[in-house]
């Protein structure tokens, strides 16, 4: 019986099931069952993705990356020259990393789920992280650059260039070194920065915090009030002071009469002349806080002369940052030929107590920087290209060997390859026969400055043309010469 049934196993489908049932033989799954059963499953209609990007980020085509990328390159340059080494740190941080840095700002913080056993939330700048990394790795003095995305649940708004991924460009000095010297560096680097990018009219704001906390102090403000006052007095660059003394007493519970108190130093901005005033002012320096702040910001106006840009920085009384990680001067850049509509565009100060907040033996080590929010820079000179109706170049190929005649792919290769090898950006159509034609208008409509031209006569002869493709004019070059002359060639132009 075994032989018989064995024998069924060459026979057609239909025979082997039937074979099973009548010898009472069990397969692990019989074929015909498993046909029948996925004819009877429901098709499932395929689900609609909704294409688009999450709120508050944003797709980089060619050319927005191209101007990202001269951007960040400048930045880069910048922070360079200063004598900045560059680290990375990742996306996202243990939760208590990050917790309680913030001020008020921490519900704007994205939390992740428990994937591992760690609570963990994406990085909301690149701060913090830092100072967690200084006091992880034992780091005492440092001048670093850091540039990354960071991630904010704010409402993001496009035409402000506020997302909620966005790029920070950071420069930090960390050290005990003497008073307002790299403050005042931090504030160049910024001035450098916006030059360098012709972002068109800026000034750079200061304050000191310990001003800021003797002004309440002078004021009567309660000491556990201090960090919420100081919010609210930040929202004054957006806000009235009607509103702002609302959020003060409504809110925060300051009386009517502290709140006018502060409201008359607040709305003063100045230059170095508003310190020498403010040191006069009885009711500001009964506070040693407020005192120690006014010489710190004379010291600071004296050096930024020496670097010669007081003339850009402007001493604003109203402008606070919100982080409650600030101890010292702080800084922000604002655009002024943008109106309200960018905001500011850099933004930093001293932070002299963070890495104690990590450090195993709460030990303090100096920090200042200044953080460069290059997501607005981005939406500035997008705009200001289009309104010049200025094309921005997207690939930054140099040669483009192009084909008289058919048959000449394996010609355009080699020198395809030649040039690769000497480190020409170069390339060729993927096309065996492309037209001449079409060849010369892909190089003009890129940019492309020259174009190798090969026909038949030019391999019997061993030479090629080079061709200008913005003049037009071709010159006949020996083929082993070819790499020379380009070199020759892009160093004229460049």
């Amino acid at each position: 019986m075994l032989r018989n049934l064995t024998r069924t196993f060459s026979c057609p489908q239909s025979i082997i099931v039937k074979s099973c049932f009548v010898h009472s033989v069990p397969l692990p799954y019989a074929a015909a069952d498993i046909m029948s059963k996925e004819q009877e499953k429901p098709q499932e209609k395929p689900s609609k993705i909704q294409l688009k990007t999450p709120k508050g980020t944003r797709d980089y085509g060619p050319e927005h990356t191209a101007i990202r990328n001269d951007v960040l390159g400048r930045i880069t340059e910048v922070f360079k020259r200063h004598g900045a080494v560059n680290i990375d740190t990742p996306i996202f941080e243990l939760k208590d990393v990050l917790t309680g840095k913030y001020g008020e700002d921490s519900k704007l913080i994205y939390d992740l789920a428990d994937q591992g056993g760690e609570s963990l939330s994406l990085r909301y700048d690149l701060t913090v992280p830092f100072a967690r990394y200084l006091a992880m790795n034992k780091i005492t003095n440092i001048k670093r650059y850091q540039i990354a995305k960071v991630y904010r649940r704010d409402n993001p708004s496009v035409a402000r260039g506020r997302y909620r991924e966005f790029y920070q460009c950071d420069f930090d000095i960390a050290g005990q070194y003497d008073d307002m010297l790299p403050e005042a560096e931090c504030v160049f680097v910024a001035a450098e920065i916006l030059r360098s990018l012709d972002a068109g009219k800026f000034k750079v704001k200061v304050n000191h915090r310990m001003l800021l906390d003797g002004l309440f102090e002078s004021c009567g403000v309660p000491i556990d009030k201090f960090r919420t006052i100081c919010s609210s007095v930040d929202k004054l660059d957006k806000s009235k002071w009607d509103e702002v003394k609302k959020e003060m007493t409504d809110e925060k519970g300051l009386t009517g009469e502290v709140a006018d108190k502060i409201g008359t130093y607040v709305q003063l901005h100045g230059t170095d002349e508003l310190v020498t005033t403010l040191f006069k002012d009885e009711l500001l320096t009964t506070s040693k806080m407020a005192v120690q702040g006014l010489e710190a910001m004379k010291l600071f106006f004296e050096y930024i002369k020496l670097f010669g840009i007081d003339d850009i920085v402007s001493f604003d009384m109203s402008l606070a940052r919100g982080l409650d990680y600030y101890t010292g001067i702080i800084y922000e850049v604002v655009l002024l030929d943008q109106g309200e509509s960018v905001g500011s565009v850099a933004g930093g100060g001293r932070y002299d107590n963070l890495v104690g907040m990590f450090h195993p033996k709460n030990k303090t080590i100096p920090c200042v920087g200044i953080s460069i929010g290059v997501e607005r820079l981005f939406t500035v000179i997008e705009a200001k290209l289009a309104k010049q109706k200025q094309k921005t170049r997207a690939t930054e190929i140099q040669v483009f060997v192009a084909a008289a005649q058919k048959n000449l792919v394996e010609h355009r290769m080699i020198v395809c390859k030649d040039l690769w090898n000497a480190g020409i950006k170069a390339e060729h159509s993927y096309k065996k026969n492309p037209k001449l034609l079409a060849q010369l208008q892909h190089c003009e409509e890129n940019e492309i400055p020259w174009a190798v031209v090969i026909g038949e006569e030019e391999v019997s002869k061993g030479v090629v043309k080079l061709r200008d493709v913005v003049t037009r004019k071709e010159e006949e070059v020996k083929r082993e010469e070819l790499v020379e002359e380009i070199f020759k060639r892009l160093q004229i132009k460049s």
